[in-house]
This record gives structure tokens, sequence and C-alpha cells, in this order.
């Protein structure tokens, strides 16, 4: 083997410390701050900004390579000033360590522009609102500034990057991913300044072009019609912290993360104090590996962040990370504890309509087309799964014709509330019908026909009363459908309901409040089962139960062991009476034991408590009656998030009479 050849280092070391000449140490900073062409688009960008502009244009070539031009409206520069904007270490933007301490502005490290001109061919062209005409630089900082034209402002053109640096650009990429590139830097600005007006071509054809707007505009703009369609607003204030912008709803969520832009005192991050504080946030409403959207903007006093972490100054670092992680992540969670049918508007809330059917509907009401083919049909209800014991029972064991008396022993064994029966007369008479057939008697024979074929209902209607009122936005129940989903009537058309996804929410959140209740000493509502629900278990499960009794007895669980391969349930927590209590002891026992019984209860409580909703909740083709489906709706109103499931998926949808309306050509 040949002995490895040292005369270079040799050489190395032996060569004299010397200054490097101003060139080289250029493009060594080129190195960090040019990476590609995007990053001279930034700086650009960022400079126009600073220089107070209100109009720009981006014109790029080649995907940035062979041009990068670059126009704005701001305050110019002085001639005799222009060739220090093209030095080392040169800027208007600070002046002292006190400055750096509060940098306010995009760009402030003064060697963007000398870096950018040691690797490609940069002509600065500028005039101020003085100034008899504009003047032009062109190479360095050493070229002669001479007599130009041009209107109010500076456009810097830089053609092609790398020429003197072959080696460099042998590591771009082709030229549609390097304006991939460019165009998300100009994405990125444009959503961050919907104050100033931004255009993009690209090799003579105009890519963008955003007008001045509000921020609701430019993040539709940006980020889509669907993410501007399901977006919260947040705008919050603590201290010298302020948060705002919009956060997407969990049904606007992505395979990706390109749809996540945080600003930090007007300048793009990422930041992973403020990505783990939104991830949290979102915990609640979406699991799996979906990402959120969203347009966020921090503002605080600049001296409480360091943004001179990173050449590209795309990182930064707070002073108090753990201050600002819990201020966005309150905020966010704030914003999203609110998407319920009552409080916000991505999903239309509209105003009630009508109350249903009476309990003689509710008593042969049929959810699936199988049973109707047997002539003895006769369903039967469970009990229900959405409200007190003495209430459901109540309801759904009267067998009388008080239709009135059977809805308000619903209403009461759930939480409280009583529904009546509906007011006025019907809203459009069989007799008004009857002219359809001409007055000659089928209208009479047909509803013998039909009496004898359907249950019977009484006619519903709305009253003056409950349509002015805004108290039941997602309506009153008409029917299932498959067994899946709940039909409600509004009053801007049909309410389509997914009654496990709802009753999960639901179920989710209360069992979250009974833990949390817990932690702040109040005791967890336990129900002790009169009969222990007795299973054979592994070796496993037997030690996980007997290892921590502690953290299942905080769930509400007393699961104890009878022997080496027996376990039996004595308790469960109230919410979760009804369902099979075997399924749930093993359910918890394996989530105990695989994310850890220290850790369950703090770092993964949402899997756990997700987990024992999902199984929980109504499952489809369970047969609810009207009353049952009515305490959906309405518990659903009361309940934080409850447009979505725990997975992010949505829980009910709008369908307005105008949709309707189109389907059937009325009107057309």
């Amino acid at each position: 083997m040949n002995a490895p050849d040292t005369a270079p280092r040799q050489a190395a070391a032996a060569r004299p410390i010397q200054a490097l000449p101003d060139q080289l140490i250029s493009q060594i900073a080129a190195g960090e701050v040019v990476e590609r062409p995007s990053a001279v688009v930034k700086e650009l960008l960022e400079n126009a900004l600073d220089a107070g502009a209100t109009q720009i244009s981006v014109r790029l070539e080649e995907g940035g390579v062979k041009r990068i031009a670059i126009t704005d409206n701001g305050r110019g520069i002085p001639p005799e000033q222009m060739p220090l904007a093209l030095a080392r270490h040169a800027t208007s933007k600070i002046s002292s360590l006190h400055d750096l301490e509060n940098v306010g502005t995009l760009g402030f490290r003064g060697e963007a522009l000398a870096s950018i001109a040691s690797v490609a061919a940069v002509t600065l062209t500028s005039r101020t609102a003085d100034a008899p005409h504009a003047w032009e630089l062109v190479g360095s900082h050493e070229g002669t500034v001479a007599p130009s034209s041009g209107a109010l402002g500076t456009t810097i053109d830089v053609q092609d990057l790398y020429f003197n640096t072959p080696a460099r650009r042998k590591f771009l990429k082709s030229e549609q991913t390097e304006f991939g590139h460019c165009a998300e830097v100009v994405r990125r600005i444009a959503l961050a300044r919907p104050d100033v007006s931004l255009s993009l071509t690209h090799n003579g054809r105009t890519i963008d072009h955003w007008n001045v707007c509000d921020m609701a505009r430019r993040s539709a703009q940006i980020l889509g019609e669907g993410f501007a369609e399901a977006r919260l607003p947040i705008d919050e204030t603590a201290g010298p912290l302020r948060i705002h912008g919009y956060t997407g709803l969990p049904t606007a969520s992505k395979a990706r993360a390109d749809g996540q832009f945080f600003y930090v005192n007007g300048r793009f991050v990422r930041d992973k104090v403020l990505v783990h504080a939104v991830k949290a946030a979102y915990q609640d409403v979406l699991h799996g590996d979906r990402f959120p959207s969203y347009a966020l903007a921090l503002e605080l006093d600049p001296a409480l962040v360091d943004v001179n972490v990173h050449p590209s100054k795309i990182e930064v670092r707070f002073r108090d990370s753990r201050a600002v992680h819990q201020f966005v992540f309150h905020a966010v969670q704030r914003a999203l504890a609110q998407t319920s049918a009552t409080s916000h508007g991505s999903v239309p809330s509209p105003l009630p309509a009508a109350d249903t059917l009476t309990s003689a509907t509710w008593r042969g009401e049929q959810t699936s087309f199988g049973p109707l083919l047997t002539p003895d049909y006769s369903p039967k209800f469970s009990p229900s799964p959405f409200g007190g014991s003495s209430g459901s029972s109540g309801a759904l064991s009267g067998t009388g014709n008080d239709g009135a008396g059977s809805f308000a022993g619903a209403g009461a064994g759930f939480g409280g509330q009583r529904y009546g029966q509906p007011e006025g007369g019907v809203a459009q008479s069989t007799e008004k019908y009857g002219a359809l057939f001409g007055g000659n008697g089928r209208v009479d024979s047909y509803r013998a026909e039909t009496d004898m074929a359907l249950p019977q209902s009484s006619p519903f209607t709305v009253s003056a009363a409950a349509m002015a009122q805004e108290e039941f936005p997602l309506g009153f129940a008409l029917a299932q459908l498959h067994g899946i989903y709940i039909l409600a009537q509004n009053a801007k058309g049909l309410v389509l309901v997914d009654m496990h996804a709802a009753h999960e929410r639901i179920l989710y959140e209360q069992l979250k409040t009974a833990l949390e209740s817990r932690v702040a000493g109040e005791a967890m509502q336990v129900q002790p089962l009169l009969i222990p629900v007795t299973f054979y278990a592994d070796a496993v499960e037997v030690g996980t139960a007997h290892e921590h009794q502690e953290i299942l007895q905080a769930l509400g669980f007393d699961i104890a062991a009878l022997s080496p391969t027996t376990l039996a349930v004595r308790s469960v927590p109230v919410l979760l009476k009804n369902a099979d209590a075997q399924t749930l002891a093993r359910d918890v026992l394996r989530d105990v034991r695989e994310f850890g019984g220290s850790r369950v209860l703090i770092e993964r409580q949402n899997e756990l408590l997700g987990t024992l909703a999902c199984h929980t909740a109504v499952r489809a083709n369970r047969i609810l009656a009207v009353q049952e489906m009515n305490a959906l709706l309405r518990q659903m109103e009361k309940t934080e998030r409850a447009d979505q499931c725990n997975h992010g998926r949505p829980t009910w949808v709008q369908v307005e009479i105008g949709a309707l309306d189109k389907l059937f050509l009325r009107g057309q």
C-alpha cells in the first residue's frame, strides 16, 4: 500500500499567516449567504421592504440563475452611498451593539449585496425623492457611479449567478426546481406583507401578482380558498407578546407541512419552539401524520429575540422560550377549542328550524332498508348512551301518546333541557297538496294507503319564536341514514351528522374534563359494577394491572387480579359505564403498557382518552330514537371542538336549501 501523500498538508502548514483579499472574503461569505438563487431573492426583497417599498416586482430568467431583477418604489439610495451599498459590512440599519440587540429590520448584517456581487454581475440603479434623475453602479463598490434613468426607488439586476465559481454552479438543480424555491420565497414575503403589492415574472411570463389587501384576502390567495373556508382567526396579547393571523381547522390539514407559515416580527422563521407549540395545540383534534395549515405572526420586543443566529436569519432564539411556547400553545388551543356548532362560521351556524316527529314515530322508526322487508319488524332500542339513566329510560319506555311528555323526559335526562311540541299549525296542509291532483279524491286514497304502510307521525312546522332564536343551530333530527348519519333540519336546509364521530368528540371532551378535575383535587365519578366482569388475561396484562394500579385508578378503573390468568373489572368511569368493560380494560391496559405508566397521564393522555372515547362512542348501525338524536345534537352544540372528531374529520356538514334547489333544477 502506498504511503499517503502529505505534501499538500505540509505545504499549507508552511504558508505564512496573511490577510485574505476582499474578493475572496466576499466569496467565502457568499457560500453561506448565497446558497442558491432563492437566497438572492430573499435578501433583495428584504432590503426593498426595509427601504419602505409598497410596490415590488421580481423578474427571473432560467430559475434565477441567468437573471434576478428586483425593482421597488422605496426610498432609494443617494449616489454618494451607492458604492458603500456594495461594500462588505456596510449598512444603514445598525451602528452599535445596542442596535444589534434590538434589530427591527429584516436585513442588518451588511454583507448580502457584497456577497452577491462577488459571485454574479450586479447592476445597481437607484433614485431618491429629491434627485432629478437616477444613478447607476455596475460591478462592485469599486465601480463608477453614473447618471441613469429610472423612477423613484431601486432596481438591483443580478445576472449569471456563479459565473466565476463554476463548481458552485454545478450544485444547482434544474431550472424548474430553482424557480420553485424562488417562488416560495416570494410567497412567504407576500403573505407577511399584505400591505405591499408584489408581482413575480419568470422567463417573461407573469406567474403571480398580489395587489394590496388585508391579511384575510392575502392568506386566501397564498394558501388557497380551501384554507380560507376552514380557518380560525387569532389575535391575542399577553404582556410584550402578541400573536395574530389564521390557523386552519383540522379539516384543512395536509399530508405535508407546506402550508405552515410562522413569522416573528415580520420575518419568516422555522423555529422548533413555535412549531412544537402549534403541534401540541392540535393534539386534541389532529392525530396521525397530518399537518395543520396556518399563517401566524408573533410580535414581541426585538430585545427578547435573537435573530442573528444563522446567516440566512431563518432561525431565531428567544430569551424566554418557555414563555413564548406556552403563549403560542394556549392561543392556538383556545382558538381550536371554539370549533363548536355555535361559536364560529367554519361550518355554517344556521338558525333552528323545527322540532320533528312525535313519540308515535319514535316507537316505529327504522334506520336501514333490511328490516322493512320483514312484516313483523319491531325495532328495539338499547339504553341511550347520551343521557342519564332516568331520563333515557323514561323517554324510551314511555308507551303513551303524549309526544310532548316523552320528548321532555329525554331532554330532562340530558343536560336538563326540555323540548316541547312544535307550535303553530301544519306548514303546508294536505288540502293544498290536493290541488295537485285536481280535487278528484286521489289524495284521500293515497293517504289511506300511506297510513297503512308507514308509521304515524304528527306534522311539524316552525314557529316565529323558534326561527328568531339561535339556540339550536344544528336544528332538529328527522331520521337516520344507513345507521350511520343523522339527518336534521334547520333554517338553512339539511344538516348531516356522523353520529359516531360526534359522540366520540363529546365523550373525549367529557373524559378530559373529568381527568383534569381529578388532577385539580376533585374525585372522578366512578361507576362500581354490581357484578365484577372477569376475563382471561395473559401474564403481561396481569402484570400491567398490578404494576400500574395508581394510574388505572386515576383513570377511574379498578382492575384487580383474581388469579395469575384472570382479571376482574370492579369499576369504570361513569362516562363509560355503558361500554363493554372487558374491551375497555384491555384497551387501557394496552395503552398504559405501551406509553408507560409515568407518561400516560402527561405526554400520552390525549391518545389514551381518544382510544377510550372511540371504543365507547355509539357505533354504526345503532338504531337511535329521535329524542336520542336530538340529545346528541344539543350536546354537540355545547361541546368544545365539536366540529371535528379526535382524528380531525368533520362531525357535521351543512347542505343549504340553495344547493338542494340546484340539484332539482328549481327556479331554472
